[in-house]
């Protein structure tokens, strides 16, 4: 059943702890069989409930699930182990089209606003006790918020997309709640559900944002949350319309109480406008953050969204790291103020990466989508096969199998490394790889 490896511990937390860092280790691989619970507390000379309480922290923190009879078995993508292993190794010479980064030409320079943000802090030191937000930083996010037609809501400070989303899932849910998330979709995100304790139902995704069909679905189901991908999808570059947002916006009126997530990663890099759906629902949020136009490594993100939600994200905040630094609040604000980044330009630049290489593509017969942001995503028969040709013929590309939960086949490409006199040789070579695609049975 586990092979070579023994479970060890005597108490639930040490015997959920042995599991867990097995798992993480790969000496228990996905799709394993754990033994049934009176046979290892016999083996482990405990009492069956401890062997019951480790097995059941295990299932709430994403790392094994439990089918009835059929007994419990690790996760075919735990918690523990993470998407982001499902990466592929660049070797020297191989061009970099896997690791979905910015195009670091794009990017402002953060020296003179670091600068700035610092003599500012000199003057007026930030101390225990006072606002965690910088009170430009929130008028400035909140006339961005209300000129997209976001309802009006606070704002909140947080260390990017991802950790916004948590805490507004931490605030609302408790384990073995359902969240509908977009699939393919966000591999980080679909790694944080789980390790929440959450369950995740897929919903899938076309050109205009996810299926009102199968969010009908989801809901319909039992599914308590619901998160969106405004613009700029990952994996496959998607943007809600105008008619999709009508259209979820309708299914939402009918489950009133779905905490409702938005994320709007995409903002100052795309030129699609943005269709909220926030506010209708009771509890909504949407979050901003500002990775993709002004560097991964600021880890700032803007989030509003309804009063309850986000006065119990703030307070859980103040309770652990505080406050995202006001430092670096400020260097964010001199770099809005200053218009350091030509949003338009940028995003005319992505744009014409991604329609080249579609265009590029569909001229070879391949089938890609990619409306909005800095990937494309392109179906494939077999993804295992189609990512080592394509490393072999000199290209990284990302697998599908880190986005995907039910959805086909894919790869996706990152288009910001891409010069024009790429297009014509990477679609050879994809074309080579995969061949003409399938229809895309998700749309």
């Amino acid at each position: 059943m586990l092979g070579e490896y023994r479970i060890e511990g005597r108490r639930a937390a040490e015997i959920s702890a042995n599991v867990e860092r097995a798992v993480g280790s790969g000496e228990l691989r996905p799709g394993q069989l754990l033994p049934p619970m009176r046979e290892l507390a016999l083996e482990l000379g405990v009492n069956p409930n401890t062997v019951a309480a480790a097995y059941r922290t295990l299932r709430e923190r994403g790392v094994i699930e439990t089918a009835g009879r059929r007994g419990s078995r690790v996760r075919a993508k735990p918690a523990t182990t993470g998407r982001e292993d499902i990466r592929v190794d660049v070797p020297p010479g191989v061009r970099n089209l896997a690791d979905g980064n910015p195009d670091c030409a794009l990017l402002p320079g953060l020296a003179d606003a670091f600068a700035a943000a610092a003599a500012l802090s000199d003057r007026e030191p930030v101390l225990y006790g006072e606002p965690t937000v910088e009170p430009e930083l929130a008028r400035l996010a909140r006339a961005d918020l209300d000129a997209d037609g976001v309802p009006d809501g606070p704002v909140v400070v947080t260390s990017g997309s991802l950790d916004a989303i948590e805490r507004v899932l931490a605030v609302h849910l408790k384990p073995g709640d359902t969240v509908a998330v977009e699939d393919p979709g966000w591999g980080s995100l679909l790694d944080l559900v789980p390790a929440l304790g959450l369950r995740t139902i897929g919903v899938g995704v076309d050109d205009e944002g996810p299926r009102p069909e199968d969010v009908r679905r989801a809901l319909e189901g039992g599914a308590r949350a619901l998160v969106v991908t405004d613009r700029a999808q990952n994996p496959t570059g998607a943007a809600v319309s105008a008619a999709r947002a009508r259209a979820l916006r309708s299914v939402l009126e009918q489950h009133p109480q779905t905490l409702l997530i938005e994320d709007d990663h995409g903002h100052h890099i795309v030129d699609l406008p943005l269709h909220p759906l926030g506010g209708t629902t009771r509890h909504w949020a949407l979050v901003r953050s500002v990775a993709k136009a002004y560097g991964p490594d600021l880890r700032l993100a803007v989030l509003t969204g309804d009063p309850l939600t986000l006065d119990r994200v703030s307070g859980r905040q103040q309770v652990g790291p505080g406050w995202v630094s006001r430092l670096l609040q400020r260097a964010v604000v001199r770099l809005w103020v200053d218009g350091t980044v030509d949003v338009p330009a940028v995003a005319a630049s992505y744009g014409r990466r991604r329609a080249a290489l579609i265009d590029a593509l569909a001229e070879r017969g391949v089938e890609a989508q990619g409306r909005s942001g800095m990937n494309v995503w392109i179906p494939v028969p077999d993804e295992t096969g189609a990512v080592a040709r394509l490393l072999h013929a000199g290209w990284a590309v990302a697998p599908g199998a880190r986005f995907r939960m039910g959805a086909p086949a894919g790869i996706r490409i990152t288009v910001s490394a891409l010069a024009p006199e790429d297009f014509g040789p990477l679609a050879d070579a994809v074309a080579a790889a995969v061949g003409p695609a399938p229809a895309r049975r998700y749309v």
